[in-house]
């Protein structure tokens, strides 16, 4: 009896033994884990002198909140796979009989451990791992749409300092005319009305002055914004308006679609379903649990080894209806890449055009319209000084050029917002950063 006893103990503790171990390995490596480890947050440093584009870029992509929140999410996403990896926990029961009389009292101890067939551990690391990737392209994605947003909001900056400065320039020129206008009316060469008409100029170009420096104003704030600032201390935007942005060849253009982050996302999102359709398909198989314990027998005073093996019966729930549900949600994930790729298709499609619309516009705005309206302005002001146009001509001339100077601005402006969005969408690799942003 007494080396039964021993065999019995031993196979009790050399089960629960190897659980233990299994589950401490297992603990040890999440612990140990680098992607569960969150980045040391680093202050933020917005510089209080000039600020080009580039330095613009890598402040949105270390303090952006909504990109802080994705990067939070992939991190939340890797203990999903850790978790899908771990086994299940064995249990310990305990069975007393005939608790009034210690010489007939049955114990019993004894140790169950399901076991898992059908290869559901793997599918569901499969699954989980699937899902990392999908919130991987989701950051991926928000990288570039944080680039995009930067991209834009910088030219806006630029533009409307450019406004700003244009305003002031025909402020000035306003200004002449309303001098040479009061000159003139001293000296009776004109009626006060074209005076009036004169100050009445310059002060819609002082109202076009304010609401231009509001504008610029307004840019500030919302390219500031990108980097979770609410107040900008940067004092001016570094660069030039005039550098219009490259129109991407279609071959070119062909390539990077393939390479899409939202196309990206779009395909780890259909292998996760086909993921998650292997795991209910996995669970039609039955589990067994194994149980390994120890009796002991008052009356016989002796001990007896237990081992026993449960394994249900799928009769009715053979998880027909998660399969199916899992199935369909697959095929539909499917589709909706179809439709991903269709609907960047036609987006690119129309920015493409688009683009070299606005290219061609600001092009010949720059180059043959701006030059003749700022030198026919000109001219009529010069004339009007020296008595041989009327202020009407000169108030038209300079509608003129304001209008077109404008139109130049908007152009630029749309022009680089719509680059960027060509860049958001067929992805950038100036833009992809392998440190994972955390907030402070």
């Amino acid at each position: 009896m007494y080396p039964r006893v021993t065999i019995t103990a031993l196979l009790v503790r050399g089960l629960f033994g190897v659980m233990v171990l299994t589950s401490t390995h297992l603990w040890a490596q999440t612990e140990k884990s680098p992607s569960l480890s969150a980045a040391a947050p680093t202050p933020l440093k917005e510089p209080t002198g000039t600020l080009n584009l580039a330095a613009a870029i890598n402040l949105a992509l270390a303090f952006n909140p909504e990109l802080s929140a994705a990067a939070n999410e992939l991190r939340a996403v890797e203990g999903t796979v850790v978790q899908a990896g771990i086994l299940p926990n064995p249990d310990i029961s305990t069975l007393v009989e005939d608790t009034q009389n210690k010489t007939t009292r049955t114990t019993t101890v004894q140790i169950n451990q399901l076991i898992e067939l059908g290869g559901k551990r793997a599918a569901r690391i499969a699954s989980a791992e699937r899902g990392r990737d999908v919130a991987t392209a989701d950051l991926a994605a928000k990288r570039l749409d944080v680039r995009a947003t930067v991209v834009g909001s910088f030219f806006d900056v630029l533009v409307a300092q450019e406004r700003v400065r244009q305003v002031e320039d025909l402020l000035n020129l306003a200004q002449r005319a309303t001098q040479a206008a009061s000159r003139r009316v001293i000296a009776g060469k004109i009626s006060p009305v074209e005076e009036t008409k004169a100050r009445v100029a310059e002060a819609a170009a002082r109202v076009e002055m304010n609401q231009a420096k509001g504008d610029l104003i307004t840019a500030r704030n919302r390219l500031a914004a990108t980097w979770g600032s609410t107040a900008p201390r940067f004092e001016q935007a570094e660069g030039k308006t005039d550098i219009l942005p490259e129109v991407f060849p279609a071959e070119e253009i062909g390539q990077r679609l393939n390479n899409s982050p939202v196309l990206v996302r779009a395909r780890h999102e259909a292998d996760r379903f086909a993921a998650l359709a292997d795991v209910e398909r996995s669970r039609q198989i039955p589990n067994v649990t194994i149980s390994v314990g120890s009796k002991r027998a008052e009356d016989l005073g002796r001990d007896q080894t237990i081992v026993g093996v449960s394994i249900p019966f799928p009769i009715f729930d053979r998880n027909q209806g998660n399969l199916l549900e899992a199935l369909r949600r697959a095929d539909k994930a499917r589709d909706d890449l179809s439709a991903t790729e269709i609907r960047l298709s036609t987006a690119i499609a129309q920015n493409q055009e688009r683009l070299k619309a606005l290219v061609v516009e600001a092009q010949t705005l720059q180059s043959e319209i701006l030059p003749g309206a700022r030198s026919a302005y000109e001219a009529a002001s010069k004339g009007f000084e020296l008595g041989k146009f009327s202020f009407l001509e000169v108030l038209d001339a300079q509608r003129t050029f304001f209008q077109a100077r404008a139109q130049y601005l908007r152009s630029l402006s749309e022009a680089h917002r719509t680059a960027a969005e060509l860049e958001r969408v067929l992805g950038s690799t100036n833009s992809i950063s392998p440190v994972v942003p955390s907030r402070p």
